[in-house]
């Protein structure tokens, strides 16, 4: 299937790493543009090399791949950086808004200031960018705005307290913004991994580990005993349903949560 995405501009948050590589990945094997942020000069720059020579084992030798650093803690100079994006790179076509997690923890026990931070770092960098790159969607009358949860909105995570908090916040803010602007040749999705293999995965079995006496392979065997198809995803698996949101032939799907999670959770 053509998923009409060669020559599209795709901006993922988060895309030097885990599932936001696999996103950036996926998009770039089918002849977008990408450009991917992080915090790490030296991991970014890792990132856009394996980027292409994704696309360019897979055909796509005129891409365009980059690596932005970015703070997303500080949303007061995002303005700054979609300008300096737009002008270098282009106009963005596709946003994955990717964050990173907060500390482990309960619901209780964290500070205001601990929540505040989360906040700033979750929840207000994805509503301000989207606000910024949706005038440019709506002249082209054409968008994909993809959100990465976690499962721990539909199944709360025991040691998320604040993840499952505030990621739960874009939830409704997602499926708001999907009917502003389906008129106007834009999609909004939420996306939700299981337990897909990466490095923000391990670091959560260390911590469930830590909190049950066990170690982090009985955590891990224990958590895929729980899942029907008895392992842990890949990040490429997640970046294929990313990709098919984004692409042209799903205009017809949005104000959506689709997961990715092996049959994890169970819920309708």
């Amino acid at each position: 299937m053509d998923l009409g995405l060669q020559g599209k501009r795709a901006l993922v948050l988060g895309g030097n790493r885990g599932i936001g590589l696999g996103i950036a990945t996926a998009l770039a094997r089918e002849g977008a543009h990408v450009a991917v942020t992080g915090r790490e000069e030296a991991r970014l720059s890792q990132a856009v090399g394996e980027l292409q020579r994704a696309a360019r084992d897979a055909g796509h030798d005129g891409v365009q791949i980059e690596g932005r650093a970015l703070e997303l803690g500080n949303a007061d100079a995002l303005p700054a950086f979609v300008s300096q994006l737009e002008q270098g790179f282009g106009a963005i076509d596709i946003l994955v808004n990717n964050t990173g997690g907060p500390d482990y923890g309960g619901a209780t026990g964290h500070s205001a200031q601990a929540w505040r931070t989360a906040f700033e770092e979750m929840v207000l960098p994805v509503i301000v960018l989207t606000d910024l790159l949706l005038p440019g969607m709506r002249a082209r009358g054409w968008g994909r705005i993809l959100t990465v949860v976690s499962s721990g909105v539909v199944q709360p995570l025991p040691v998320l307290g604040i993840s499952n908090s505030l990621r739960s916040a874009l939830v409704p803010w997602s499926k708001t913004l999907s009917a502003e602007v389906a008129g106007q040749g834009i999609t909004a999705n939420i996306l939700v991994p299981g337990r897909i293999d990466t490095e923000r995965v391990r670091l959560t079995d260390e911590a469930i580990a830590g909190r049950d006496g066990l170690t982090p392979e009985q955590v891990r065997q224990r958590s895929t005993g729980g899942i029907p198809m008895g392992r842990y995803g890949d990040p490429a698996e997640f970046g294929a349903l990313a990709a098919f949101v984004a692409s042209v032939p799903a205009a017809y799907i949005t104000g959506s949560m689709l997961r990715c999670d092996g049959g994890n959770i169970r819920s309708i």
